[in-house]
């Protein structure tokens, strides 16, 4: 590690944004006496560290003009800035070395790295491959969106270790370097409020693979048909996977490669067809290493992450999950139709600008109520009048006045899901705030 911030050492050090990527390498450089700047459009930003960055002497810019005059050595992005807006990309021109956690991370590691993308099923994809490797006895390091700050963690990875990341489409962008394996779950709609179009935010996802050498691995979905078309991209070795085709075949009875059972559908303890789609994936990026008999070990037992159709409790013959990561109609469907019953769906949020029109023939199939809150909350409404939606609609200011609200409208047998479709930002910080919140009050009833 010494000698990998021997890079940083005599240089000036901005952080653009005071977050989970930025504050632990921050705190490693101050250490080590680099000087420090951080900058952030929020005034308000560096208040809970403020004493913290006093006692350091880091220099704060905070508020419209955050990004002026910049004369740094070094920036630091956090995942939700974008690097192409005017200062930066004249900081750039000037000679400022523009960087992220994840960029020298990938810089600097030692060890083999496997990243995950897609619009969903991320994290669970990602889970499961840490989970597979750790089975195979294999020493794996977890981070990205999910797991530590691995950048920081640097001197604990041996060259033997496996570093397992999931990479969002913010994270993507500003990426010069690829992993040795990179996995795609999928591409739909998302994050249009942050992205140009859709087109950019395809593109930052094949970021995962284009810096890639011949001795590179990408597995893609062949169900998928944005995905489908990015073999023809890919520089290293392509392995597919997907429902009744690729090389990773998902069969109504299991998970096949080459015609051989890898792993039994009745082997998997996750509930729905989109968990098939993740194990699939997971199975294609330890091909080799893990074998199928550890993989069947874990598939019996793995109950899933958190957010994610999480069981929460059952009271009065209804039952309560959680499933706040569902950002996005396509994650809503995934999560219903995992289901075999109509359910009652608490939905609407943040509002990303991606089209809810979906919603409508899935509810009709597979709601027997929603209640709806948040900024989302007229659109899907107009969507469900729009579909002919016959169920309950009801709608609520808050999460408990909805949970209170479905709860009012469950019978003995009854599923209540909180499925939002959208994400968190107009209520939460992030959607493990609000699913926390959904828990919390689900328990008090």
């Amino acid at each position: 590690m010494q000698s990998i911030i021997e890079n940083y050492k005599n240089k000036r050090v901005g952080f653009v944004g005071l977050g989970i990527s930025n504050l632990p390498i921050l705190k490693l450089f101050a250490d080590v006496g680099i000087r420090i700047t951080v900058r952030d459009f929020k005034p308000n930003a560096c208040e809970e560290h403020k004493d913290y960055l006093a006692n350091i002497g880091a220099r704060i810019i905070t508020g419209e003009g955050y990004l002026d005059d910049i004369d740094e050595d070094i920036l630091f992005l956090s995942p939700a800035i974008k690097q192409f807006l005017p200062q930066l990309a004249k900081a750039k021109d000037d000679g400022v070395y523009i960087t992220t956690e994840m960029e020298e991370f990938f810089r600097f590691c030692p060890c083999k790295t496997i990243a995950v993308t897609g619009s969903d099923g991320k994290t669970t994809t990602t889970t499961l491959i840490a989970k597979m490797l750790e089975k195979a006895g294999k020493t794996v390091h977890l981070g990205g969106n999910i797991g530590a700050n691995l950048f920081v963690r640097l001197s604990e990875i041996k060259a033997e270790d496996y570093a397992v990341a999931e990479l969002s489409s913010f994270q993507l962008m500003k990426m010069t370097r690829s992993p040795d394996v990179a996995v795609i779950t999928n591409v739909s709609p998302n994050h249009l409020d942050w992205h140009t179009d859709m087109e950019e935010y395809t593109e930052a996802k094949k970021t995962i693979f284009r810096n890639q050498t011949n001795t590179g691995k990408t597995i893609l979905n062949a169900s998928n048909s944005v995905t489908a078309k990015m073999v023809s991209e890919c520089v290293g070795k392509v392995v597919t996977f997907g429902c009744a085709c690729g090389d990773f075949s998902i069969e109504a009875d299991g998970i096949y490669n080459n015609g051989h059972l890898i792993l039994a559908d009745k082997d998997i303890l996750l509930p729905g067809a989109h968990n098939r789609q993740n194990y699939a994936a997971a199975i294609a990026a330890v091909d080799g290493i893990v074998s199928k008999e550890l993989i069947t070990d874990l598939a019996k037992t793995f109950g899933g992450v958190e957010h994610r159709i999480e069981l929460v409790r059952e009271l009065g013959g209804v039952r309560y999950y959680n499933s706040s990561i569902d950002s996005s109609p396509t994650r809503t469907a995934a999560a219903l139709n995992a289901f075999e019953k109509k359910l009652i769906v608490i939905a609407g949020g943040y509002d990303k600008n991606i089209p809810l029109e979906p919603l409508g023939a899935l509810f009709c199939k597979k709601a027997k109520a929603c209640v709806l809150m948040g900024d989302t909350m007229p659109k899907i409404k107009a969507v469900l009048e729009k579909s002919g939606y016959c169920g309950a609609v009801l709608t609520a200011d808050n999460m408990n006045e909805a949970v209170n609200a479905a709860t009012n409208l469950a019978e003995n047998g009854d599923i209540i899901i909180l499925s939002p479709a959208a994400a968190s930002f107009d209520k939460y910080k992030n959607f493990m705030e609000r699913g926390k919140d959904f828990k919390n009050i689900v328990m008090a009833l």
